[in-house]
C-alpha cells in the first residue's frame, strides 16, 4: 500500500474553456490558458498554455493554435488529450522515469450530455487518469465559495466562465434547478470584436478584444470609479492603414448589453423554477457570482438592481471552481454527488 500510494497522485482539474487549473496537495500547481499549438506536419505539440497563447493569431501555415474546448465542452478530442497530458507534465517536469497513476476529479458544465461527459472521461483516462470522478461546475463553485452544499437550505450560484454560464440552486448536495447557457466570456469577447469592426472600422483579434474587456469592460454605463479609456491600434478595414482608437467603458457596456441581458433572463428563468421554500432562502442569503465573468465591472450591481436580490462576488472568482474541485478531491468518499 505504501508503494501504491507513492505511485498514485491525486489531482483536481478545472478544465475551462478559457483557462485550465490543476490543484495538487491543496496548491494550484498549473494555471494556464486552455490553448495548444500543434505542428500540422508531425501532429506534435509545440507549445501549451501561456506560450501557445502568445502564438495565437501569429502562426504560419505549418503551425496551428487550437482551443480544444468550445462552449465548455471538448471540441477537439486529440488536442484536449495532448493539453491535459502536457499540463500534468508541467506539474512535475522532473519525473521522467515513470508516470504515476492519477486519481482525478474533473469539473464539467451542468448541461453536459452523456456524449460530452464521456469525451471528458476518455480524455482524462488517456492522459493517465486511473480513477476519474466528475463534478458539476456550479456545485464545485459553491464548494469553492465556502457554502454548505449538503445543508437543507437553498444556495444559488451563477458561474460565468469562458464558454458557459452555469446557474444553479443547490440544496442537500444536489442541483435543484440548473440552467447552463452557452453565453459567457467568449461571447462577450466576440461582441467586442464585432462592435469594433462595425463602429470604428478597425479589425482586431481575439487577444486584443480580451484586453479591451479586461481594461474597460463594464456592465453599467455609469460607474462610480470609471477606468481610463483604453487605446488600441489596428488596420482600418477600408484603407488597411494603421489607426488608433480610444475605447471607453460606456461603449463596451453598450456593446455587451445584449449578451448580459440573456444571462439575466436565464437567472430569472432559474428562479422561476425554484421551489418557494428555497426561494426564500435565496432572497435572505443572496446569490453568488463566480467565474471570470464575475470580474466584469458593475455586473453584481446591475443584477442586484434588476432582480431585487443581493448579488455577491466570490472571493477570487476565477479560481472558485478549481478550489471547490480540490475540496471535492479530498472528500471523494464522502460526497455522493460526484459522478464516476
Amino acid at each position: 500500500m505504501g508503494l501504491f500510494s507513492f505511485l498514485t497522485q491525486e489531482i483536481a482539474i478545472d478544465l475551462g474553456t478559457a483557462n485550465t487549473i490543476i490543484i495538487h496537495n491543496d496548491k494550484i500547481v498549473v494555471d494556464e490558458p486552455s490553448i495548444v499549438t500543434i505542428d500540422l506536419k508531425t501532429e506534435k505539440l509545440v507549445a501549451i498554455g501561456e506560450k501557445a497563447r502568445q502564438m495565437q493569431g501569429k502562426t504560419h501555415s505549418n503551425l496551428k493554435t487550437i482551443r480544444p474546448l468550445r462552449d465548455g465542452v471538448i471540441a477537439d478530442f486529440n488536442a484536449a488529450e495532448q493539453m491535459i497530458r502536457g499540463m500534468i507534465k508541467m506539474m512535475n517536469p522532473k519525473s521522467r522515469f515513470f508516470a504515476p497513476s492519477l486519481r482525478m476529479v474533473v469539473c464539467i458544465p451542468s448541461g453536459s450530455t452523456e456524449v460530452e461527459i464521456r469525451a471528458v472521461r476518455d480524455s482524462a483516462e488517456h492522459a493517465g487518469g486511473r480513477d476519474v470522478y466528475m463534478i458539476y461546475e456550479p456545485m464545485a463553485a459553491a464548494i469553492g465559495i465556502g457554502l454548505d452544499v449538503e445543508a437543507p437550505e437553498g444556495n444559488m450560484v451563477v458561474d460565468i466562465g469562458g464558454g458557459t454560464t452555469e446557474i444553479a440552486v443547490i440544496s442537500l448536495g444536489g442541483l435543484v434547478t440548473n440552467k447552463s447557457i452557452r453565453i459567457a466570456g467568449d461571447d462577450l469577447t466576440a461582441d467586442i470584436m464585432e462592435y469594433m469592426r462595425h463602429q470604428h472600422n478597425i479589425k482586431i483579434g481575439e487577444r486584443t478584444a480580451e484586453e479591451i474587456k479586461i481594461n474597460v469592460g463594464s456592465a453599467l454605463s455609469q460607474l462610480e470609479n470609471p477606468p481610463a479609456d483604453y487605446v488600441i491600434q489596428g488596420p482600418n478595414q477600408m484603407t488597411a492603414l494603421p489607426i488608433e482608437v480610444p475605447v471607453s467603458y460606456q461603449e463596451i457596456s453598450h456593446c455587451l448589453e445584449k449578451s448580459i441581458t440573456k444571462i439575466e433572463t436565464a437567472i430569472l428563468s432559474a428562479l422561476e423554477q425554484t421551489p418557494p421554500e428555497l426561494y426564500s432562502d435565496i432572497v435572505a442569503r443572496g446569490i453568488w457570482l463566480a467565474g471570470g465573468g464575475a470580474l466584469l465591472r458593475g455586473l453584481a450591481k446591475r443584477f442586484t438592481d434588476k432582480i431585487n436580490i443581493q448579488f455577491h462576488v466570490a472571493e477570487d472568482p476565477l479560481r472558485a471552481v478549481a478550489r471547490g474541485t480540490g475540496i471535492a478531491l479530498k472528500n471523494v468518499n464522502k460526497f455522493s454527488f460526484l459522478i464516476r
